[in-house]
C-alpha cells in the first residue's frame, strides 16, 4: 500500500513530469494579438502614458466581459494618462517603478516577463499594459457568478445557511470568516494546460499533518490534463485507487469544511466548482452530518445508529428476501410464509426476476426524477410509484412483498448523507441480489466478506478507509458510531495523524 509521501510513478496514466510552456517567449503586443486572433472578445488599444506629451506608448489588452469596464477606465486608464503621474516615464522599467509607487488607483498588479503568464492573467479577468519584453497586469475582474445561497443537497436546520459558489475567491473568503487565524494556509496552483484552473490547498499550519498537504500538492503538480472541469477529474487522478465508494468528502457547506479542517484534514477548493473537497475520507465520516454537533449527544447518537442500520438494510434486505424465499423457507415464520405464498400465487415471474425487475424500475424512476425539471420530475415519481406500481400489483404482475422490500431498501439508501456513498450502495445491492439468486444465504455471506475485504484495501492518502473499525480501540469505535458529549472529546481523530492531537483542554 502506498503511504503519504511516496507519490506515484510518472508512468501512471495522467501523471507526467512538468511540460514546457505552451506559449514561450516574452510578452510582445504583436505576439499577444496573434495569440488571441479570431477572438471576438479580445480588445487591444494603444495607450500613451502621461497623455499627449508622454514619451512611452504601450498596448492595453483585455477580454471584454471578464473585466469591469468602469474599473479599467477609472482605476487604470485615467491615472496612466495623467502627465504629472506618468509623463516622465521613458522606458517600461520606469513605468513599472512608478506603478510600484502606487501612482495608479488599483489594489493589485503584477509585472510579467513571459507571454504565457500575461495570457493567463488576461483569461483570469485582468487587463494588461503590454510593452516589448514586459507587461503590467492589473486586477480588474468583473463580478460574475451567483451570490451566496442556501445549500441544496446538504440541508441545515440549526447551522449556517451559506453554501460555496463557483467563485474561488468568494469561497476562500467564506472560510476566512470562520477561521480567523493566520495558521489557515492556502497554497494555490494552476491545473490544466487549456483550462488553467486555479486550485487551492487549504490546511491549518501546526494542526494538519504536514505530509498530507505536501502529498496533495505533489500529486496536483504532476497532474497533466487539458482541463479540470468536474469532480471526477480530481477523484480518479488524485487517489491511489479509483472506487465507487467516496474517498474524499465533497461538501457545499463552508461551516462543515471549516470543522473538518479543525479535525486535521486538508481541503481543496477548485475555481468553477461550488464544492469543497476534504482528504482523506473514511466510511465512518461519510455517515456523519454537521447537524450531529448541533443536537444533543443522545439524539445525535440515535440518528447515527439509524444511519448504520439503514446502510445494512439498503445493501442486504433485497438479497436476504431472495435468499430466504428461494432457498431457506424454513427460516420464515409460518404466518409470514403463508402471506408471501398467497401474494405470489398468480404472479407469473420468479422471486429473482421480480426483485431484479423492481430494482431496475426503481433506478429508472430515480434517474427520470433527477433528469427532468422539478415540477415534471415530481409528476413522474407520483405516476411511477402510485399508478404504475399499484396497477402492477393489482394485475398480479409483481407481488406486494417485493414492492415493500425494494421500497424499504430504496428509502434507507436515501438516508445516506453522502450521495456518492448512496450510489455505491445501490451497486452493491445488485451484486448481493445476484449472489443470493445463485447461492442463497451462503452467497450473501460471501458477498459481505468480499465487500469488507475490498473496503479494507482502500487507503486514501495512507488512512485506512474502515478506520477506526479495523485499527482503533473500543473507545474510538464507540466514538465513530455514537456522538460523545463535546466536553469529553478532548482529542482529534488519531487516524488522521494531526500534528496537534489535542482539540481542547
Amino acid at each position: 500500500m502506498m503511504r503519504i509521501g511516496q507519490g506515484k510513478k510518472s508512468g501512471k496514466r495522467g501523471w507526467h513530469p512538468p511540460v514546457r510552456p505552451l506559449y514561450p517567449g516574452p510578452p510582445e503586443p504583436a505576439a499577444l494579438q496573434a495569440l488571441f486572433r479570431d477572438c471576438g472578445d479580445f480588445r487591444a488599444v494603444s495607450l500613451r502614458l502621461g497623455g499627449a506629451r508622454g514619451k512611452l506608448t504601450g498596448t492595453l489588452c483585455y477580454l471584454d466581459g471578464l473585466v469591469d469596464g468602469e474599473a479599467v477606465g477609472a482605476a487604470v486608464i485615467r491615472p496612466l494618462t495623467e502627465e504629472e503621474r506618468f509623463g516622465a516615464a521613458a522606458v517600461p522599467e520606469e513605468a513599472a517603478a512608478l506603478v510600484r509607487e502606487a501612482l495608479a488607483w488599483f489594489y493589485s498588479y503584477r509585472v510579467r516577463r513571459s507571454l504565457e503568464e500575461t495570457a493567463a492573467d488576461l483569461t483570469e479577468g485582468c487587463c494588461a499594459l503590454v510593452f516589448p519584453g514586459l507587461a503590467l497586469t492589473f486586477e480588474t475582474r468583473a463580478a460574475l457568478g451567483r451570490g451566496v445561497e442556501q445549500p441544496e443537497t446538504e440541508k441545515t436546520v440549526k447551522g449556517a445557511k451559506e453554501s460555496f459558489t463557483e467563485l474561488y475567491r468568494q469561497n476562500t473568503a467564506l472560510l476566512r470568516r470562520r477561521l480567523r487565524c493566520p495558521e489557515l494556509k492556502i497554497r494555490e496552483l494552476t491545473v490544466g494546460r487549456r483550462s488553467r484552473t486555479r486550485v487551492g490547498i487549504l490546511y491549518i499550519d501546526g494542526l494538519t499533518s504536514p505530509l498530507l498537504g505536501e502529498e496533495i500538492q505533489s500529486r496536483l503538480e504532476r497532474l497533466d490534463l487539458d482541463g479540470l472541469m468536474n469532480t471526477g477529474d480530481l477523484e480518479e487522478y488524485l487517489l491511489e485507487k479509483s472506487s465507487p465508494f467516496p474517498q474524499m468528502l465533497a461538501t457545499e457547506r463552508p461551516d462543515r469544511f471549516a470543522m473538518e479542517l479543525l479535525q486535521g484534514r486538508a481541503g481543496l477548493l477548485v475555481d468553477g466548482l461550488p464544492l469543497g473537497f476534504l482528504f482523506p475520507a473514511t466510511l465512518a465520516e461519510t455517515l456523519r452530518v454537521p447537524e450531529d454537533t448541533a443536537s444533543h449527544f443522545a439524539v445525535a447518537s440515535i440518528l447515527t445508529l439509524l444511519r448504520y442500520l439503514a446502510l445494512f438494510l439498503s445493501v442486504l434486505l433485497p438479497a436476504l428476501y431472495v435468499a430466504v424465499t428461494m432457498y431457506h423457507q424454513e427460516m420464515v415464520p409460518t404466518r409470514l410464509l403463508l402471506s408471501i405464498i398467497h401474494s405470489k400465487q398468480d404472479v407469473p415471474f420468479s422471486t429473482a426476476g421480480e426483485t431484479l425487475g423492481m430494482l431496475v424500475a426503481f433506478e429508472l424512476l430515480q434517474e427520470a426524477g433527477l433528469r427532468l425539471p422539478a415540477t415534471i420530475g415530481q409528476s413522474v415519481s407520483i405516476i411511477g410509484a402510485l399508478i404504475v406500481g399499484q396497477s402492477a400489483v393489482e394485475a398480479k404482475v409483481i407481488s406486494p412483498v417485493v414492492v415493500i422490500v425494494v421500497a424499504v431498501a430504496g428509502i434507507t439508501g436515501y438516508t445516506m448523507p453522502n450521495q456518492d456513498m448512496a450510489a455505491a450502495l445501490r451497486l452493491c445491492r445488485f451484486g448481493m441480489v445476484l449472489l443470493s439468486v445463485g447461492l442463497g444465504l451462503f452467497g450473501m455471506v460471501v458477498g459481505v466478506l468480499l465487500l469488507v475485504y475490498y473496503l479494507c484495501t482502500l487507503e486514501p492518502f495512507g488512512t485506512a478507509y474502515l478506520s477506526p473499525f479495523c485499527d482503533g480501540s473500543l473507545r474510538e469505535v464507540l466514538g465513530a458510531v455514537l456522538r460523545m458529549p463535546l466536553p469529553r472529546t478532548k482529542y482529534r481523530l488519531p487516524w488522521l495523524k494531526p500534528a496537534d492531537k489535542r482539540r481542547q483542554r
